[in-house]
């Protein structure tokens, strides 16, 4: 089950230094996004705060290169988005799924009324305890 602090996300975006001022344009439109916060934490990045059932930071991302935004893009950062990436896609997906039962209980009820019960070792009283 998740928790409403599970399913609200804080991530960082990256901006590359060039063009200039890219970063405080990009904050004016992500502060119009409803039911999501930003905020500028340096020069180049923005952190943003969001429901992960409103918004994932895959499509935030790929909104603001579609705008042509330029993002701080080296190996780090892209293996970074691509783990993000995978798991709120999963998160999204499991909690669109009705939750299913673990354990059919009637048919291990009636497989435990077949058997018979009682002590069925055959070992004798006083081999069974140590003295």
């Amino acid at each position: 089950m998740n928790t409403p602090m599970e399913l609200q996300k804080r991530r960082e975006i990256v901006f590359d230094p060039f063009p200039a001022g890219q970063t405080a344009l990009a904050l004016q439109i992500l502060e119009g996004l409803p039911g999501l916060s930003a905020r500028q934490i340096d020069p180049q990045t923005i952190e943003v705060h969001y429901p992960v059932t409103d918004y994932t930071l895959e499509g935030l991302v790929s909104g603001l290169e579609a705008q042509g935004f330029h993002l701080y893009s080296t190996l780090l950062t892209r293996l970074k988005y691509a783990l993000v990436y995978y798991c709120e896609r999963t998160q999204r997906e499991n909690l669109s799924r009705p939750a299913t039962p673990t354990k059919r209980y009637q048919p291990h009820v009636d497989a435990w009324h077949k058997r018979p019960h009682g002590d069925h070792d055959q070992t004798p009283a006083e081999w069974r305890q140590y003295k």
